[in-house]
């Protein structure tokens, strides 16, 4: 139960003791399957600090007690997830993967498919710049390929980033460093504020956002997968697990993007490691 009575606020709250911190950190693994090495153990405790002073909570026993006690669907379950998770992002990150996907992936996924919608998943979609930067590139490749219908379908656990992701304005450091004539084609500047742009609206609504957790996914029968920089939080049995994942719900001959910093070659996976000019990518080969 939480305690509303004391007044927390101007306490100074230590740092978790290594007991506490393997206990949430185990919590944490088995809700999202992310893994927290000991040395995180100042990072978790100033994100998880945040939310003892919100609820007027001063010690991290109890609050475990309080969280573990509620419903996965429970508010503080939202908002446990929201301070916990990571979920920097920009557009036109690691722009290699965008070529080969125009490319290469496209071409041949056309090849493949004719007068077929194409499906992308963005997995993990953060804030939302992957899944429009996937619509833009889509579009731009139009002017090679001719005319395709497609849709992008972007998930990610946290409820947050999902709304932010559909209102889809962005400014500063998330918008630096998209080309000029691709912000004038494909954004909007808002009037209110013109530091701020906005994706199209007709844009936005080749996006279909939804809250899931990439191990509990409801997604299947996509064309492409974009899951960049999200495997690394993972130990190697669930980025076995994912990948198999992921594999399973790719149509044959659908592709894998992956961050420049992640790699399936230590796994074993059934995926076909394709080596390009714009870096690696997987196929589904049958």
């Amino acid at each position: 139960m939480v305690n509303v009575d004391r007044d927390v606020f101007n306490l100074d709250i230590p740092d978790m003791t290594i007991e506490q911190f393997k206990k949430y950190a185990k919590f944490i693994h088995d809700l999202t399957g992310i893994y927290l090495k000991d040395h995180k153990i100042t990072l978790l405790s100033n994100r998880i600090r945040k939310r003892l002073r919100e609820l007027k909570i001063y010690d991290y026993d109890e609050y475990f007690n309080y969280l573990t006690n509620s419903d996965k669907s429970d508010t503080e379950i939202i908002h446990f997830l929201e301070v916990i998770t990571t979920n920097e992002s920009y557009f036109w990150r690691t722009p290699q993967n965008f070529e080969a996907y125009k490319k290469i992936v496209l071409p041949d996924i056309l090849k493949h498919n004719h007068n077929k919608k194409i499906r992308i998943w963005s997995a993990g979609c953060s804030t939302g710049e992957e899944p429009y930067n996937i619509v833009i590139e889509s579009i731009e490749a139009m002017k090679e390929l001719g005319f395709y219908l497609f849709e992008v379908i972007a998930t990610d656990i946290s409820r947050r980033v999902i709304e932010i992701a559909k209102q889809g304005c962005y400014s500063g450091r998330k918008i630096e460093k998209i080309p000029e004539q691709i912000l004038k084609r494909y954004f909007r500047q808002n009037p209110h504020d013109p530091e701020i742009y906005c994706i199209r609206e007709d844009l936005k609504s080749k996006v279909i956002f939804k809250i899931e957790n990439l191990f509990e996914p409801t997604v299947e029968n996509v064309h492409v997968i974009f899951c960049r920089n999200v495997m690394i939080y993972f130990q190697k049995k669930e980025q076995q697990e994912l990948a198999m994942q992921f594999y399973n719900r790719l149509l044959p001959d659908g592709y894998l993007f992956l961050g420049h910093a992640e790699s399936l070659q230590m796994l074993e996976t059934p995926f076909k490691i394709i080596h390009t000019p714009y870096g690696t990518i997987y196929k589904k080969e049958i």
